[in-house]
């Protein structure tokens, strides 16, 4: 059971081969810059270059940084405006002439922590945030996805809370991790009074130095762990979603391929 996984960020594009049953990726994984301007052509022309790197054949799932309903992309925060309300699943089947998949970014990475990593076997509700360009977030209640909630979006002082709290968001205003940090616990404590989880799962890049910031994270009482996959469970969780014999999450979001 393989299927390559395509992560598309708003700053850069992975992709790998996955064993979606063992939730590995089969070889290195592959990354190309988010082309500025995101255009949609420019990015499936990404994408098909990424496709041939491995010589794939096999079925194909895509992750897309944003609400992704039926193949169609209707918001684009982080990415050029003209993917919004585009049939994007058909785009991308025909620029790399395969079988495709798409799912909301952090959707993917969720569904790879909660099968392979930091939420396997955790019961209740489970909330998976992914810091980077933005903030991604994945909701699970008793292992069952609810797919898109974008929480990110969420207004903080009067503004989308991934303007004050993303990586990109530390980096742009170089704040120290302890400055950061209380951004994000301020955040989550927003996030914990809406959802109310029992576990937070931190994903994204910066999940590499949780380290550094998670200690710092005190003022929910949810528990909150990093994310065991990194980087990488956004291109497993698209693998998982596109491999047509996947039982788990697969069909959560009630989603189909689409034929090249």
């Amino acid at each position: 059971m393989q299927a390559l996984g395509i992560d598309i960020g708003g700053s850069g594009i992975k992709a790998a081969p996955v064993d979606v049953t063992a939730g590995k990726l089969l070889a290195e994984r592959l990354k190309v810059e988010t082309p500025q301007p995101s255009a949609p052509k420019a990015v499936a022309g990404v994408v098909a270059e990424l496709t041939r790197s491995f010589s794939w054949s096999g079925p194909v799932g895509i992750t897309f940084p944003g609400i992704v309903v039926d193949g169609t992309t209707r918001t684009a925060a982080n990415v050029d405006h003209a993917w919004i309300g585009l049939d994007a699943r058909t785009l991308l089947a025909q620029a790399i002439g395969l079988r495709v998949s798409m799912i909301n970014d952090a959707d993917a990475a969720g569904m790879a922590e909660m099968e392979f990593g930091a939420g396997k076997g955790v019961t209740g509700t489970v909330l998976m945030l992914t810091f980077g360009t933005g903030i991604g977030s994945a909701l699970f209640v008793d292992g069952t996805l609810v797919p898109n909630t974008e929480f990110g979006h969420v207004q903080i002082h009067g503004t989308d809370a991934e303007k004050r709290a993303s990586d990109q968001a530390r980096e742009r205003h170089g704040l120290s991790w302890g400055k950061w940090a209380a951004r994000v616990d301020e955040y989550l404590q927003h996030m914990e009074a809406l959802v109310s989880p029992r576990l937070i799962i931190i994903g994204g890049g910066v999940s590499r130095k949780s380290d550094r910031f998670v200690p710092l994270l005190t003022g929910v009482r949810a528990g909150i762990v990093h994310a065991s996959m990194h980087n990488d469970a956004g291109i497993v969780g698209a693998a998982m979603h596109a491999h047509p014999d996947w039982t788990g999450y697969q069909r959560a979001d009630g989603s189909e391929t689409a034929d090249p």
